[in-house]
């Protein structure tokens, strides 16, 4: 078990946003209610799947829709609490711990703000590995957890209960909900046992989070390259080393709003030694695939991040402005993503993309 506070909350968030792939909400949003959290309610206890007794009750927490809403909806804080409660009284018993259900922004810090208001410990591993736009994208789908019955809540304190025959429908329905909500809602899905953790989720995403996090702060206080201190941490992992994929400025951003999603194309215009290409990358919440000049550079579900040229602080994809001077990192995602199962949920032809899979070590032999 391991202690939260507030240093380790500052840089889940950093690195969060970077394996997020753009995706998973604001994180200066989550960090800051899980903080006044912490200040509220004391540290958080966090645990290992494998110090979970195997009958624990563990309900994960997020929020779905389009992220670009959460900065015009402030959340009052408590939303997602209602959501976990909502579930604990249809089950009639107790969450053990909550978990997140991915990785990226406001979606990786959130679970922690429910946690200290509940007065339950995190669950270090999430669903997901990265953030993806969908619901039933989720590890915990892929290997059989029923995603229903689901609960959410706005910031009005408008609620719904789903119950559905299967986890696309969940997504279908609820995705339906969120836009009626204002586009943003706060959930609660997934209920499991504890033996069900240790079998679906992927272990150890918090804590990296945080590991990558406080890598690039220390690069930045010892004024060294944080991009190689995300390469040393990424290569020491369940993930493949980060692989440097573009340097260039942003020309041009195109990004809309609709369907509960942020769709859009960034281009970044190369200088140095890609002076004169051009590297284009899609998204639907989530960087999914790059292109340098038409050709395929990185397709989900390996990760694709767009950072500071300079700082190396990640941006999600509503952050992303013309002008801004960015290196493009691509970062292998873990084995128990690239499964046949799992491309079948969250493969690039899952988003209308027309290719199949290539992993980014065949990209990038360098990886």
């Amino acid at each position: 078990m391991k202690w939260i506070g507030e240093k380790e909350i500052e840089d889940l968030a950093l690195g969060a946003t970077l394996l997020g792939s753009g995706g998973g909400g604001d994180p200066k949003l989550g960090k800051l209610m899980a903080i006044k959290a912490i200040r509220q309610y004391g540290p958080i206890p966090m645990l290992d799947p494998a110090e979970l007794p195997d009958d624990a009750f563990i309900i994960p927490t997020a929020m779905m829709g389009a992220p670009t809403i959460m900065m015009e909806k402030i959340p009052n804080g408590d939303e997602a609490l209602k959501s976990l409660r909502m579930l604990e009284k249809v089950y009639g018993k107790k969450a053990y711990a909550t978990m997140a259900i991915e990785c990226g922004g406001i979606n990786s810090t959130l679970p922690f703000t429910v946690a200290a208001q509940a007065g339950i410990p995190i669950v270090n591993a999430d669903g997901m590995g990265r953030a993806f736009p969908e619901l039933h994208m989720e590890t915990f789908h892929i290997h059989g957890v029923n995603g229903t019955p689901m609960a959410l809540h706005n910031e009005r304190g408008d609620s719904c209960l789903l119950k559905t025959l299967d986890n696309p429908m969940l997504e279908y329905l609820s995705r339906g909900v969120a836009v009626r909500f204002g586009g943003v809602a706060h959930i609660a899905e997934y209920a499991m046992s504890g033996a069900d953790v240790k079998r679906v989720a992927i272990p150890g995403t918090l804590s990296f989070c945080m590991a990558l996090g406080e890598a690039i702060k220390a690069a930045q206080a010892s004024k060294t390259d944080p991009i190689e201190a995300i390469k040393e941490v990424t290569s020491d992992s369940i993930y493949g080393e980060a692989q440097i994929l573009f340097r260039g400025r942003i020309v041009d951003v195109k990004r809309e709003t609709a369907g509960g999603f942020v769709r859009g194309h960034a281009y970044v215009e190369g200088f140095d030694e890609y002076q004169g290409m051009i590297f284009e990358v899609q998204f639907q919440n989530e960087n999914l695939i790059a292109k340098i000049d038409g050709r395929l550079a990185a397709v989900v579900p390996d990760l694709v991040s767009l950072l500071d040229l300079e700082t190396g602080i990640p941006f999600t994809t509503e952050g992303l402005r013309y002008g801004m001077r960015v290196i493009c990192l691509g970062i292998p995602s873990p084995e128990i993503m690239r499964s046949e199962a799992a491309l079948e949920v969250w493969g690039p032809r899952c988003f209308g993309l027309d290719c199949d899979f290539v992993p980014l070590q065949e990209l990038y032999a360098t990886v």
